[in-house]
């Protein structure tokens, strides 16, 4: 397991958006339509900061709206994880990304923090059609 990504819930998207970028090299990349405003900034290959906008009103833990929402870990055990969940009774949300190969599953920590779990499928290998002879 490894820590996947941090997301961000900010009032000004594109301030954030530009800081990360000048300040920690990020880069803009894919994100995919989930309805909602927001943006995915990259590291290499891999979707490390995600900026959604803050909740009007603020949340109880940032009373401006604006801090860390969740934070993901990356496994790849993902039928043996829900069977552990289950066993544990600790309900948990499903999202399903199959544009970037990937399933997601949101628990809450005991205090309430949003934890999400990522699972990446493996990328298929296209086939190649063999010669005839």
């Amino acid at each position: 397991m490894r820590l996947d990504h941090v997301t961000l819930r900010v009032r000004d998207l594109d301030a954030h958006r530009r800081f990360f970028k000048a300040v920690l090299d990020l880069r803009d990349g894919f994100r995919p339509a989930f309805g909602f405003p927001g943006c995915w900034l990259y590291a290499g290959s891999e979707p490390v900061v995600h900026l959604i906008p803050a909740r009007p009103g603020g949340a109880e833990a940032a009373p401006s709206g604006e801090g860390i929402d969740h934070v993901a870990f990356l496994r790849d055990d993902h039928d043996a994880f829900c069977e552990r969940l289950d066993h544990h009774g600790i309900p948990y949300g499903r999202m399903e990304l199959p544009e970037i190969g990937e399933r997601r599953l949101f628990i809450h920590a005991p205090g309430g923090a949003l934890i999400e779990v990522a699972f990446r499928e493996p990328t298929p290998t296209p086939r190649t059609q063999e010669a005839l002879p």
